[in-house]
Parts: C-alpha cells; sequence; structure tokens
C-alpha cells in the first residue's frame, strides 16, 4: 500500500481533480469478476465484467477468465485516469508471500499462482508495470465497508459474506488485520460442531442440502427465500439454522476480539428480510459477557460490489 507521505498528498486533491483509479479483481466460489475503482470508492461505469469459476475451476479456466476481465476493465479506463496498481480479494486460504490460493471451494485451483496472473494480464494491456496486492475476500470486504461503507469509524469491525461460502475479515482502528499469512477473519473454517464448520452448516449450498434432507424440493438459495414467504416450514427452519450458526460464531468472535459492529454480505444473508435481525438475536443469546452482547450486527452498506472496491482499496490509500 501507499505509504502515509503518498497518502496525505493524495488526500489534499479534491474529488475532481483525483482521477487515480485501481483495478480490482474479486475470486469467489461461484464467480470472477473485475472493474476499475477511483479513489472514492465508485466503480468506474461499464467497466465491471464477470466469468463462473465453480469447484471445476482449473488453472487454465481461471487464466483466461482473468485476461478476459481485466482486458474489459481497462478498457474503460479515461485518458486522463492514472492506473495505481491492481488489488485482488480471493476466496482463501491465500499465501499472500507466494502470491497463490488454496480456495475451499475450487479445489482444481489449490497452488495457482492469482497475483501473478492477474499481473500479466494487467500489464499486457497497460503495457508497464502494475502493482499487484493478493488479500483474502473477507479481508477486503471489511476493508471496504470500514473506508466507505456500514463499518466506518468503529473502534474495531468484522465484516463478513454468507453465500456459497462463508468468510471474513477484521479492521481496528481503521487498519486492515490480515494476521501473519493473509488469512485472518475465516468465519467460516471455525467449527459450528464437533463435525460442520459455520460454512459447512450455514452457508446457502449447506443450507439447501439441509433442507432436501429434511424432505424440501427445491434446488437452491432463491427456491428457499421463495417458499419461506410463501410460510414452508422447512425452508424457514434452514434460514434460522443458517442465521443461529453465524450468530453464535459471531458471539464467539466479539468475545475475543471486542467488536463493535459486525457488517453482513452475500447473496444467502438477504434470503429473508429478518435475517440480520435473526443473526443479531442469535449472537445475542449465545455471548457469555455484557461487551460482546453489545455487538451490532447490520446489513452490509455497499452490496454486491465491496469486495471490488476493497480489493482497490488494496492500492488505493
Amino acid at each position: 500500500m501507499t505509504d502515509a507521505k503518498t497518502g496525505a498528498a493524495a488526500g489534499e486533491r479534491t474529488a475532481a481533480e483525483d482521477r487515480r483509479v485501481a483495478l480490482a479483481v474479486d475470486v469467489g466460489g461461484t464467480k470472477l469478476e473485475a472493474a476499475l475503482v477511483r479513489a472514492d470508492g465508485t466503480v468506474v461505469d461499464g467497466t465491471r465484467s464477470r466469468r463462473p469459476t465453480g469447484p471445476d475451476a482449473t488453472f487454465d479456466s481461471l487464466r483466461t477468465a482473468i485476461g478476459e476481465v481485466v482486458a474489459h476493465a481497462l478498457a474503460g479506463r479515461g485518458s486522463e485516469d492514472e492506473l495505481v496498481g491492481a488489488g485482488i480479494g480471493s476466496a482463501g486460504p491465500v499465501d499472500r508471500e507466494q502470491g497463490t490460493i488454496v480456495p475451499v471451494n475450487m479445489p482444481a485451483a489449490h497452488g495457482f499462482g492469482l497475483r501473478d496472473a492477474v499481473r500479466t494480464a494487467a500489464e499486457a494491456v497497460h503495457g508497464a508495470p502494475v502493482e499487484t496486492v493478493l488479500a483474502h475476500d473477507g479481508g477486503c470486504l471489511a476493508l471496504a465497508e470500514a473506508r466507505y461503507g456500514a463499518t466506518r469509524g468503529a473502534a474495531a469491525s468484522l465484516s463478513i459474506v454468507v453465500s456459497t461460502g462463508v468468510g471474513g475479515g477484521f479492521v481496528v482502528d481503521g487498519r486492515y488485520l490480515p494476521g501473519s499469512s493473509g488469512n485472518a477473519g475465516h468465519l467460516g473454517q471455525v467449527h459450528a460442531t464437533a463435525e460442520l464448520t459455520v460454512e459447512q452448516v450455514a452457508s446457502g449450498p449447506a443450507s439447501v442440502a439441509w433442507a432436501r434432507t429434511q424432505g424440501w424440493t427445491g434446488q437452491q438459495g432463491e427456491d428457499l427465500a421463495r417458499d419461506a414467504r410463501a410460510g414452508d416450514a422447512i425452508a424457514r427452519a434452514a434460514i434460522e439454522r443458517s442465521a443461529r450458526t453465524v450468530g453464535a460464531a459471531l458471539a464467539d468472535a466479539s468475545t475475543l476480539v471486542d467488536l463493535e459492529v459486525v457488517a453482513i454480505g452475500g447473496g444467502f444473508s438477504r434470503v429473508a428480510d429478518d435475517y440480520i435481525d435473526l443473526v443479531q438475536a442469535a449472537l445475542v443469546e449465545s455471548a457469555q459477557h455484557d461487551y460482546s452482547r453489545r455487538t451490532r450486527v447490520v446489513r452490509s452498506g455497499l452490496g454486491d460490489e465491496g469486495p471490488l472496491i476493497g480489493a482497490a482499496a488494496l492500492v488505493l490509500s
């Protein structure tokens, strides 16, 4: 990231004068996307595009997809825009030293050199070196929410995604905390039971799978949402089971880190209008101390652009 001196100088620019942009790349269990993001956290119109990933994603398919979305994003850079670098958020675990990823939901992509693939694609279009920084996607979301979104100004916050997977990141006193290897905040990989992780209970696919074992016949999270609204007891139970599991995990996280606020995003977090309220209630019920019970649970302030905005923030001061 830019040093304090550079950041201070950048802060003196007016919004109209600041033409810095960053290439942002977000790699998840179902999709890979990229866009250009301005210094004020706005995504440049027309630069965002995506390609599918999934459990069958390979080194070759990822490299091809990266080339396509990066080329599309950089084609939207204006003649006066200054490209300051590329930030990448990826499903993890990640190895920020080597620039590689070991995504839980993409086994065939374990060991993929994501940072080098993005750098190579960007430099091929840009025609010059591009500083490229890798972090896990939960950390990018946390950084975006703290800088531009729902946790702005909080002394200590956690931002999480509940979607195909479950992950998150911490920000304390305005600083993203990556941990020693860059993987701090992997809430989905802590245990919900002796046998199952939070992700294996609370994610969208896990909730759908559980509901089907109970006799429900739908196929995906959107079906759960529809059927729960229509009064289906099993669909509603699956949603409540997810929220209860997430809330209990957040109570533990808050007990450890003394969180002021938790922001939740991701597609499955929108499966019910009261999902955030259910998580808050479960946190309060599970927490053992007054300070952790006071932790507020809120909806992400940035919608589905949060991970991209946070990835850009890795290289934008």
